[in-house]
């Protein structure tokens, strides 16, 4: 546990005086996301520690290295939560990594993603300048808000030092329902039943099976169990791990992996075999070899988005192409936090 930031710092001056690129790297249990690059490493793993906790004001303050498995541990102390279920590949994954990657996991409907949690960051540009954005409390927004920028931006703008998030208080009871369908069934009844008045806290579709995660207190959860007259799954706590982490069967394969983030009750004709629907029909897999532009255009009639999340060809740009006119933005925004295009480049476009 350390501050290893003005080490950091120099590193990135040489660089720039040197005229390198750097890949920024911590837990590296993601390098499968974004575009295949090649550039020195930036090892901030050691750049790691909990600041501050005020369990009471439900904020907490850790470096970028911290592993989650830290901070959900003392996390677990108050019965507490990271309520935006950020996946752990590893042992290592760290919250710096989990929000330059924005990975959030089954609940994103109903509690929001890691880029809703952030309230304020601590990061390095491409120029040395150690910068703050945000602080400690909910209602700190003026101008650009930079800190939920950094959500998705995959390094692409700083080296992330310090995170500020809101935590939640765990639910009192969890249970989860299941039954057999169709993924078309499926998707009706999760935009069905999202719409109702229930203490729903996640929806998801794994081959041929629907299942609900009822989270609240004991009398809501309990009501709903007796109305809807699900299949109770004893061991869902495992489920749910599972596909948060994406230990499923269905992600184990080597062939291309697709990312849809459409409109929950869309049709994504010819797309019939997904072999996982989650974030209540928002978000779908889909593994097969596909032209990109094809699955853009699939993705787009759909109301959402589209990655190629594994596999495939990594040199060529992975995820869905922007408008011109948010290109530009994009491109003006890298440019002043990172002039000389230092941290990450290419990693997230091949223009960017």
């Amino acid at each position: 546990m350390a501050d290893i930031s003005p080490q950091i710092q120099q590193q990135i001056l040489d660089a720039r005086r040197d005229k390198r690129q750097l890949n920024i790297v911590a837990g590296n249990s993601k390098p499968f996301m974004g575009r295949q690059t090649h550039a020195d490493t930036l090892n901030v793993s050691q750049h790691r520690g909990i600041i501050s906790y005020q369990p009471v004001e439900l904020v907490l303050t850790a470096r970028s290295g911290t592993p989650l498995t830290e901070i959900e541990a003392l996390l677990d102390e108050h019965n507490q939560m990271l309520a935006f279920e950020p996946p752990r590949f590893s042992a290592h994954s760290t919250i710096g990594g989990t929000l330059a990657c924005n990975l959030s996991g089954p609940g994103r409907p109903w509690s929001g993603s890691i880029r809703d949690h952030i309230l304020g960051v601590r990061l390095i540009n491409g120029l040395g300048e150690h910068l703050k954005f945000g602080g400690q409390v909910m209602k700190n927004v003026a101008g650009y808000d930079v800190s939920r920028l950094q959500a998705g931006a995959m390094g692409t703008l700083g080296v992330l030092t310090e995170v500020s998030l809101k935590v939640l208080p765990k639910p009192a009871a969890v249970s989860t329902l299941s039954w057999e369908l169709e993924a078309k069934q499926a998707i009706r009844m999760m935009n069905e039943l999202a719409g109702k008045p229930k203490p729903i806290s996640a929806a998801c579709w794994i081959e041929g099976r629907l299942y609900i995660r009822l989270s609240g207190a004991q009398s809501a959860v309990d009501a709903t169990i007796k109305e809807w007259h699900g299949s109770e799954e004893p061991d869902a706590d495992n489920l749910w791990l599972a596909l948060r982490d994406q230990q499923l069967s269905a992600f184990q394969s080597t062939d291309p992996l697709w990312r849809l983030s459409i409109n929950a009750a869309a049709d994504v004709a010819p797309l019939d075999h997904l072999s996982i629907i989650d974030w209540g029909g928002a978000q779908r897999w889909y593994r097969g070899h596909q032209d990109k532009y094809e699955m853009e255009t699939l993705a787009e009639r759909a109301g959402g988005q589209v990655s190629l999340y594994t596999g495939g060809d990594r040199t060529a740009d992975v995820f869905h192409q922007p408008v011109p006119a948010l290109q530009e933005i994009q491109k003006r925004i890298k440019a002043s936090f990172d002039p000389d295009g230092i941290l990450n480049s290419g990693r997230l476009y091949s223009w960017m």
